[in-house]
């Protein structure tokens, strides 16, 4: 077992210099550009564990070749199946689903996309549409939460609707109000 400082030290002068080479390694075989980096620190932890046990002899092989052992993990995971490993589409039984994958990917980036319009609400707004919408509470329930009027909660959850679909269709999605024009003081209702 290899102790803490020694093993810092081999991490720091061995593995952290790969860093920018290992970093376009991960950039190369991944699909998902925003998951690189947390790609990069999960290889980063694998190889710490394993060099626990004992300090590879040759720290630039052994490093890529947990890279790649987990990039081929998290594929799976993912269900991500390239098609250069396919040799004769034939070959794949009719019952697999061969745009899965594709669903998938398109899923979280509509998902990452729906957060980010979601991010933009105005607090209070943001509040209620992720307790209406996502935790699947009921007008009143969020109300109560909230300590505001049920007419209240519909009106955020109204104007949060059409700002994050404004934003999902590639829009500003910021929140709209109707400006009504201001009556003189001399104007007399009918």
């Amino acid at each position: 077992m290899i102790e803490d400082e020694e093993l810092n030290a081999w991490f720091v002068q061995e593995v952290l210099p790969l860093e920018r080479a290992l970093t376009s390694f991960v950039r190369r075989n991944w699909r998902v550009p925003e998951d690189v980096f947390e790609l990069r620190q999960d290889i980063y932890e694998h190889a710490l564990i394993g060099a626990r046990k004992a300090l590879p002899q040759n720290t630039r092989a052994y490093v890529y070749t947990v890279a790649r052992n987990h990039l081929i993990n998290q594929a799976k995971r993912a269900r991500i199946i390239p098609i250069e490993t396919i040799a004769d589409l034939d070959t794949v039984p009719r019952d697999i689903d061969t745009f899965e994958a594709e669903r998938a990917l398109t899923a979280r980036d509509e998902l990452r996309r729906a957060k980010e319009g979601i991010d933009k609400l105005p607090v209070k707004c943001r509040e209620v549409v992720i307790l209406h919408k996502v935790d699947g509470l009921t007008d009143r329930e969020a109300a109560e939460v909230l300590g505001v009027s049920i007419e209240t909660v519909r009106r955020q959850v109204k104007l949060g609707m059409k700002a994050l679909i404004d934003h999902m269709l590639g829009g500003s999605g910021r929140i709209v109000r109707k400006s009504y024009p201001r009556r003189s003081k001399r104007e007399v209702r009918p």
